[in-house]
């Protein structure tokens, strides 16, 4: 990191208020020239609507933003681009169908009006992917890239805008160990050869000592405190992120609640995943463990016939069962809480109660065919007590919620219905994009499920989560079952497992 460096933003007494709730309370930040700004907080604690009023998607109500000499109060989303403010979402903003050297130039091609100089594309293209030091090339379509290689399409586009602030949102919530490495080779030579200020968030604190220069903590739309790196001790961040949530332990699951097994797969194939054989008993939590294109969301989507069985049996409460749709499955008592939450699971423009009730109208949970709204407003204020789902808004718009809460609203779906035993959840990545303290929260609620006699089968890349919530482990290495163990010692026995197997499989290719 350069030694010295001047201030790119100063942002002072920024207040931002939705009607009557006052999200952003006086917030102050400082990034330099040359830094990576790691930016934290708990889901709800106001990061996304200050990165929109960085961005230009929000107005500030108050307060004033320095950036890079200029005095502002305010953004449109084209200022902020044309000032040199570029960010980068969670949720891919590149398209498939078109190449890496098309999507590096969209909104901004070369030529004239009347045709595209797709030489020139490609050339300049390569020689921005080769400034960021990685062999991508850019001639390939978008569909043959893997997850990190998108992320770094994405860099390397708002690169090509000149950007003298770059803000990544949760960067690394879908990748996998070697792509997030790669990826932050990345950012460090933006940064810190390059001179380009970074605002980092993320939700991974492991990811703090590997990419940060200083950290900001925001908490109820305040800032807790911005350290330097060096001064951050142990425990630090998880105190400051969410205090209450931290050293608290778990109840136990609910293994032992029966005698019979709630499921089994024998012998059962997916289309990437197999054959797997396991069983699942009540009150009991399955871990699903490996690397990125492991098989663990093919072997999942198809337990809940999102997916089309290849061979093997799943028996379910003791009778083999043949699942061709998600309807069969939940008629089963299977569910399904999908890792992408925007493409998979939530309605983004319709009501939080609405989200909540979508797979129930009609049904067990609500029989009659007419709406209520007061014993739907009870549902929700149910789920949003037990969850903490902030704001307790059952008219807020799902895609205004954070990440973190709009997962306890997919998850409180399949907790409305009162009689949840011998229910099968599955769940793909629970956690991913969600803080410290949400984390908790999730954990604790998934604990008392299963003490209530439904069991989980979850599928995670982060071994802590695996180590903390599953009775028993399966893992897979590129579409096979590798071992499926009782009380895994450590994260590091079960990624010494993971990367060895994978080795092996890759050289045997």
């Amino acid at each position: 990191m350069p030694e010295h460096r001047t201030s790119l933003l100063n942002v002072s007494d920024l207040h931002k208020s939705f009607g009557d709730v006052e999200v952003l309370k006086g917030v102050s930040l400082r990034v330099e020239r040359g830094e990576i700004h790691a930016f934290l907080g708990a889901n709800g604690a106001g990061k996304s609507t200050f990165l929109g009023c960085l961005s230009g998607a929000e107005k500030p109500s108050k307060g004033h933003i320095l950036f890079d000499g200029e005095d502002h109060t305010s953004f449109t989303p084209r200022e902020a681009l044309s000032k040199g403010i570029g960010i980068i979402y969670q949720h891919f903003q590149v398209f498939e169908g078109l190449t890496v050297a098309e999507n590096i130039f969209l909104g901004n091609e070369l030529g004239n009006m009347f045709w595209v100089d797709k030489r020139a594309q490609i050339y300049q293209a390569g020689q921005l992917l080769e400034r960021l030091g990685v062999s991508i090339d850019p001639r390939l379509l978008l569909d043959e890239l893997t997850t990190g290689e998108r992320k770094i399409v994405e860099i390397a586009r708002a690169l090509n805008s000149h950007p003298k602030l770059l803000i990544l949102d949760e960067p690394t919530a879908a990748l996998g160990e070697k792509e997030m490495k790669a990826l932050h080779d990345v950012v460090r030579q933006v940064s810190h050869k390059e001179g380009i200020g970074v605002i980092y968030v993320t939700h991974l604190l492991d990811e703090i000592d590997e990419i940060a220069d200083r950290v900001t903590v925001l908490r109820s739309g305040r800032v807790v405190w911005t350290r330097n790196k060096a001064d951050i001790q142990p425990g630090d961040l998880a105190n400051a992120i969410a205090p209450a949530s931290t050293g608290e332990p778990l109840p136990p699951s609910g293994l032992g609640l029966g005698k019979s097994l709630l499921a089994e797969l024998r012998n059962y194939t997916s289309p990437f995943t197999g054959p797997i054989n396991i069983d699942v008993k009540p009150g009991e939590a399955i871990g699903i463990y490996g690397l990125l294109g492991s098989g663990r969301t093919d072997l999942l989507e198809s337990l809940f016939g999102a997916r089309k069985k290849i061979g093997g049996d799943l028996i379910f409460k003791g009778q083999p069962i043949e699942l061709h749709s998600p309807s069969q499955a939940m008629a089963h008592g299977i569910s399904l809480v999908a890792s992408d939450r925007t493409e998979q699971s939530l309605f983004g423009s319709i009501s939080a109660v609405e989200n909540l009730l979508m797979p129930h109208f009609g049904g067990r949970v609500l029989p009659s065919k007419m709406r209520d709204a007061r014993a739907e407003t009870r549902l929700f204020d149910k789920i949003a007590d037990k969850l903490s789902v902030h704001p307790p808004n059952p008219d807020l718009a799902a895609n205004r919620f954070s990440g973190g809460n709009a997962q306890k609203i997919v998850l409180g779906r399949w907790l409305l219905d009162e009689d949840i035993a011998g229910r099968l959840i599955l769940l793909d990545e629970p956690t991913q994009g969600v803080d410290v303290g949400a984390r908790a929260q999730l954990y604790r609620t998934l604990r008392t499920v299963l003490q209530l006699g439904a069991s989980v089968i979850f599928a995670s890349s982060d071994p802590d989560e695996v180590i903390t919530l599953a009775d028993r482990v399966l893992v897979l290495g590129y579409g096979r079952q590798i071992a499926f163990i009782d009380n895994p010692r450590s994260e590091s026995e079960l990624v010494n497992m993971a990367h060895r197997t994978a080795s092996l499989l890759e050289a045997a290719k």
